[in-house]
């Protein structure tokens, strides 16, 4: 993950006085500069938004009415802040949609991890594409362009060319097809841990086999079946940087 993020603006919605101060204290506790502002209602938060923040947490103690407004105006906005909705752990999702949801934290180490997880969405990965098909490498590219997430894309054509791609360069995240020739994603998944344990892999296959999702996570890596939709790479993406897709189901 490349650090050409040197501070960040980040804005907190709700109507709890505990929560921006939590905030502020594990904002003011990251490495990172970040420059944070809490913000009761709309109006607060929509200026905030207007003079460029790029991370936007909405907390559900504000009116699903001034949410919805907050969230049109982060989609308006030249800067397009990612925005994040805080929900009880398990809760339901608010009836509006942001980039992604996350637990709500409880005290300042929750809150601290979830911020420093969040600032990850606005520096750049680097992500592999790994497919025999080049036109699955096509597919796979157009996706990931096609996210909120700012990723470096390259690709491979095999287990082999994978391993020395990610021996020599450093990626975050690896697109791994499963039915190659030679050497087997799972193959090139077990050599990958083994080189650079902390890459995250996303096994990605057309194979009825209902025991691939298993073995896939037996090494920590994510499963997507074939063929699969922008949805589902929101939903794998989220969880890499820490957060959960609002609605798996949206296009």
């Amino acid at each position: 993950m490349t650090d050409e993020l040197f501070s960040l603006r980040m804005v907190l919605a709700t109507k709890l006085g505990e929560d921006r101060d939590l905030f502020r204290q594990a904002a003011s506790a990251l490495p990172v500069p970040i420059e944070f502002e809490g913000a009761d209602g709309f109006a607060a938060t929509a200026a905030c938004i207007a003079a460029g923040s790029d991370l936007v947490y909405l907390d559900k103690s504000l009116p699903p009415a001034e949410l919805a407004q907050i969230v049109a105006a982060a989609r308006t906005s030249p800067a397009r802040p990612f925005t994040v909705t805080l929900a009880a752990r398990n809760g339901d999702a608010p009836p509006f949609v942001t980039d992604a949801r996350a637990a709500k934290p409880d005290d300042l180490p929750q809150a601290r991890r979830l911020i420093e997880r969040s600032i990850r969405v606005r520096l750049s990965s680097r992500a592999l594409i790994v497919d025999d098909s080049s036109t699955m490498r096509s597919i796979v590219r157009k996706l990931l362009t096609a996210t909120r997430f700012p990723l470096e894309i390259s690709e491979a054509d095999e287990g082999f060319a994978a391993l020395k791609r990610v021996g020599e360069a450093d990626i975050d995240l690896v697109f791994l097809d499963y039915n190659m020739p030679g050497f087997s994603g799972i193959e090139t998944l077990a050599e990958i841990k083994r080189v650079k344990r902390r890459v995250d892999v996303v096994i990605m296959t057309s194979v009825e086999d209902e025991s691939l999702p298993g073995r896939a996570r037996e090494y920590g890596a994510a499963f997507l079946k074939k063929p699969f939709y922008p949805a589902d790479i929101d939903a794998v993406l989220c969880r890499f940087y820490g957060l959960r897709a609002l609605n798996p189901r949206r296009a």
